[in-house]
């Protein structure tokens, strides 16, 4: 378990994942993209679904950071547990074989009590796997990293009621986290731009987690295309 934290320490991770709603969703496309990130120097993959996990296992032997969302039409994306909210959710991806299972640690519509028998009962049938605690706010990194989970990651800022909303990454969070807990931080959510890797590894991140900005093109292309607009309507107005 000590190797993997060493192969990602002061390295990125890509998270490499797609709804049903992207032109990417799918198994074999999340793989060339794993496989695109490995080329491009990527220490780690972060992936959803079993099904991903799978078909990106097959080209790359980076670690994988996996996890499960679960989602429905009634699902409330500020107020519900998404990412792995139950053993059953953590056992089809652990089944397949991962190295850290990522979890939200957030106590929404439910208490750190709850959490931390969670993490016992998916540590007792999978004890070589890490706990990475997605949370969003340095109370929920603090509890997450005294009950049991083993990286506290800030991938939840700005994506819960009691998080710190903003456009970019929350250096905040992570200058405070590594602070306060004697856990690796992994910076995850908002980065855009290397000088905000370099910064959240300068605030004392382990690792750092990018996302969108590698593996959605349709967001990237819009970031840009809507900064054109929004040009123009300066530019004419």
């Amino acid at each position: 378990m000590q190797d993997v934290l060493k192969q990602l320490k002061g390295k990125l991770i890509v998270s490499c994942q797609a709804y049903e709603d992207s032109p990417l969703y799918g198994p074999e496309t999340m793989a060339r993209i794993a496989k695109a990130a490995e080329l491009g120097g990527a220490a780690g993959i972060r992936a959803c679904w079993k099904d991903d996990i799978v078909a990106i296992k097959k080209v790359t032997e980076l670690p994988i950071i996996g996890i499960n969302k679960v989602v429905s039409k009634s699902t409330n994306i500020l107020q519900d547990v998404i990412i792995t909210p139950n053993v059953e959710a953590a056992r089809e991806v652990c089944d397949v074989g991962i190295d850290i299972l990522g979890l939200d640690c957030t106590p929404r519509g439910r208490g750190y009590e709850d959490i931390k028998k969670l993490i016992a009962e998916i540590k007792s049938m999978y004890p070589t796997i890490l706990i990475m605690a997605d949370i969003s706010n340095l109370e929920e990194g603090i509890r997450a990293a005294e009950i049991g989970a083993d990286i506290v990651s800030t991938t939840l800022s700005g994506y819960t009621p009691d998080s710190k909303q903003g456009e970019g990454p929350d250096l905040d969070l992570i200058r405070n986290l590594s602070q306060s807990v004697d856990k690796p931080i992994n910076g995850e959510g908002k980065f855009w731009t290397s000088e905000e890797v370099i910064k959240a590894f300068e605030l004392g991140a382990w690792t750092v987690t990018i996302g969108s900005a590698i593996s959605r093109p349709e967001v990237i292309t819009h970031k840009f295309t809507k900064a054109i607009e929004e040009y123009w309507k300066r530019k004419d107005g």
